[in-house]
């Protein structure tokens, strides 16, 4: 028993230092290759997924001018993309004209070319789709069509186009509120479900949309939506 205190008071300095923390090299870390691109990342980005809510309805019609909906929103969703892109290039290469006269001739040039990409096939759309593109203009450009056409055009343009359209039921001036609007919901829970499944090209509106929100407070008279 002696000798065994012994050899543990002997070998415990031994013992103890075996256990002691080693120091280690800080400054490695692991990085990820993502097949097709060269440059090592330490983190993946990933995008935000939406849970979307179950559909339902309390009958057929209401079913069926949701289907009506979803066909004429993806229709024109992607009139209204190409909208926010054409401003935001229109707004990026104005800012970096010096000249207010070169800056009035590429708006021209701008407006030119946006009426002769949208013109014809705009005057293929009804009604309803031509105010759910207006719609969806606001949402993806954070202004109405009214105002765009002030900011291209004159103030007079604007007023004139409003009335005209306001003639065929379409008011240039509409805002897409999905909180406040139950059809407004409706096309936005149309758009994240075409997102999800790549039917539509995502392009982040130009101001937040609290879809929960909009969840909570629509989900269930969106059952009875036109019924």
């Amino acid at each position: 028993m002696k000798n065994s205190l012994l050899l543990i008071y002997l070998l415990g300095p031994l013992v103890y230092g075996q256990v002691l923390p080693v120091e280690r090299d800080t400054t490695a870390a692991e990085y990820i290759i993502i097949e097709g691109d060269s440059i090592p990342r330490r983190t993946i980005d990933l995008d935000e997924v939406i849970l979307l809510p179950d559909l339902s309805f309390d009958n057929r019609d209401a079913r069926i001018r949701y289907l009506i909906l979803k066909r004429k929103t993806l229709k024109v969703y992607p009139y209204a993309k190409l909208a926010a892109e054409r401003l935001e290039t229109l707004q990026e290469r104005l800012s970096s004209l010096e000249r207010k006269r070169d800056r009035r001739k590429y708006a021209r040039v701008i407006q030119r070319y946006i009426e002769d990409e949208f013109s014809e096939e705009l005057k293929k759309l009804t009604k309803t789709e031509g105010q759910i593109l207006v719609k969806l203009i606001h949402r993806q450009t954070g202004k109405t069509a009214f105002e765009l056409i002030r900011q291209l055009r004159s103030g007079w343009r604007a007023f004139w186009y409003n009335n005209t359209a306001s003639l065929f039921d379409i008011s240039l001036k509409e805002e897409f509120a999905p909180i406040d609007v139950l059809e407004d919901y409706l096309i936005e829970d149309i758009l994240q479900r075409a997102f999800q499944s790549e039917r539509l090209e995502r392009q982040n509106p130009a101001f937040d949309i609290d879809f929960y929100s909009c969840v909570n407070k629509w989900s269930k008279p969106k059952r009875q939506y036109g019924g």
